[in-house]
């Protein structure tokens, strides 16, 4: 049977304006900030970062049942539950039978759920906006597009990969 690794690719020489290692180290403190100030503008949220990131793809992706949420968030089925359960307790969002298959849930986010996306959302989008301040309108522009030409091309080639996983590993 073929496999299907790839050779490593060797360059002779690193990336314009770093040395080798560098790239990993100005991501680090990127990640470092802008977790940071997400975690601040997600405080009052159940569940801090988990619970905004379930309620906005509950919103924005509409996943056919509770399997999907999880897989799209990479979270496994056990803990996946207990997040639910805090965001429903908390009124944000409820279990229905899923239209496809009357034995899976599906999620939905409720009316306070939703409210409380959008006054989220708008305070994210503020502490990004403060993550991103060196950098100017056109700036931005450009570091958003390449940010998610890169990590998209790392998706397609990484289908299963959880960024949450590989977040851990860093120390």
């Amino acid at each position: 049977m073929a496999s299907t690794s790839h050779p490593p690719l060797v360059f002779d020489k690193s990336l314009p304006g770093f040395l080798p290692g560098d790239l990993a180290w100005h991501l680090g403190m990127i990640l470092r900030g802008h977790q940071t100030h997400f975690a601040e503008a997600v405080a009052e949220m159940p569940c801090s970062v988990r619970g905004f990131q379930m309620l906005s793809t509950v919103v924005h992706h509409d996943p056919a049942n509770q399997q999907a949420l999880g897989a799209h968030l990479g979270i496994d089925r056990t803990v996946l539950t207990y997040l639910i359960d805090d965001l429903v307790t908390a009124g944000l969002v409820e279990r229905v039978p899923a239209p496809t298959d009357r034995r899976a849930r599906k999620i939905v986010a409720t009316n306070q759920g939703e409210a409380l996306l959008k006054r989220m959302e708008a305070r994210v989008a503020a502490a990004e906006q403060t993550l991103l301040t060196e950098l100017d309108a056109g700036e931005s522009e450009q570091l958003a597009h390449l940010v998610s030409k890169l990590s998209m091309a790392i998706h397609r080639a990484q289908p299963g990969a959880n960024p949450c996983e590989a977040m851990d590993h860093l120390g």
